[in-house]
């Protein structure tokens, strides 16, 4: 049986349940790479990557390089003496990364592969309406979540569950088929499944102001998609206006009601707990909403401090 010396590479939160649950399993951990710290928010302070934090609460060793093509990190890399990485929700790496440790490096993706390659594959499978999701584990090549797969795990999405509840799932689900995938590797008696193309292929494009704007001339169910796959974060959103003022609106959680009407498309009817939104084939009932600069509230609570007219529409 092989004796694993790992280097793992990654950023967000959902890298760190994989990396936690790898180090409470024993497996020996002999480096850490995120990414280089960088300003965020108003005040433009420092912000540690959540795998960062997590290195430094464990006395892992860290390394933040800006240039992963860099000859000092390449012997810093080096000097680990890794026999296997394990990369999740990081950055493309460089052929002389990957190939570097004997054992190679995989990759964990949270979509079951080939469908989703790509930045956002959780957010992208709630907003087609997939029923089904789950994890692959893959060796990296030199294209984008392209690699020969080892191992996939599925699982079911709820018609209600938002992209964060969802995320959740996963990492715990990841964090089972990484554990399964380094079992394998030990063993010596691993086998992989090359990724078959297809025009029929889905793509967890990246996120960005414009993919995530509500065409309220949409389905109903589509914009009820859209709204809880990007819940909590980015967030969906839409401007609202009545009569001579215009708000970008995010909208965080809503439900669905189907029936006919005769409002114009993005007409808001409101009561003193209710914001309903019209839509061709019925309304999208607004549970809870952010003005900008102001705190995510429900509706009900929002409404206790802001009025619509009869004109308020959104668009």
């Amino acid at each position: 049986m092989e004796k694993l010396r790992i280097v793992f590479m990654g950023t967000p939160e959902f890298a760190v349940g994989i990396l936690d649950t790898i180090i409470k399993n024993n497996y020996n951990v002999v480096g850490v790479i995120t990414a280089a710290d960088k300003p965020a928010g108003r005040g433009q302070k420092i912000k540690y990557s959540a795998v960062k934090e997590y290195a430094l609460a464990n006395n892992l060793t860290l390394l933040q390089p800006t240039n992963l093509k860099d000859e000092s990190f390449l012997e810093e890399l080096k000097a680990l003496n890794a026999n296997l990485q394990i990369v999740v929700a990081f950055r493309m790496l460089p052929e002389v990364v990957w190939r570097m440790p004997k054992l190679g490096t995989f990759n964990l993706h949270a979509s079951l592969l080939p469908n989703y390659r790509g930045a956002a594959p959780i957010n992208w499978a709630i907003i087609n309406g997939d029923i089904q999701t789950g994890v692959t584990t893959f060796f990296i090549d030199d294209k984008i979540d392209t690699g020969a797969m080892i191992l996939s795990s599925e699982t079911a999405i709820a018609p209600d569950e938002n992209a964060g509840q969802l995320h959740d799932r996963l990492m715990q689900l990841g964090s089972e088929t990484v554990l399964e995938t380094l079992a394998l590797i030990e063993k010596g008696n691993l086998t992989t499944t090359i990724q078959k193309e297809s025009p029929e292929i889905k793509t967890a494009y990246k996120l960005n102001k414009e993919n995530c704007k509500i065409d309220w001339t949409k389905p109903a169910v589509e914009i009820y998609n859209l709204i809880r796959g990007l819940s909590p974060y980015p967030s969906a959103w839409s401007f609202i206006s009545d009569k001579n003022e215009k708000w970008n609106v995010k909208i965080h959680e809503a439900k669905i009601s189907l029936e006919p009407h005769n409002y114009a498309i993005g007409s808001l009817i409101c009561s003193k707990k209710e914001i309903k939104i019209a839509v061709r084939d019925g309304f999208i009932q607004v549970l809870s909403l952010q003005f900008p600069g102001k705190k995510k509230m429900n509706t009900p609570e929002f409404l206790n401090g802001v009025t619509f007219s009869e004109i308020a529409k959104a668009y």
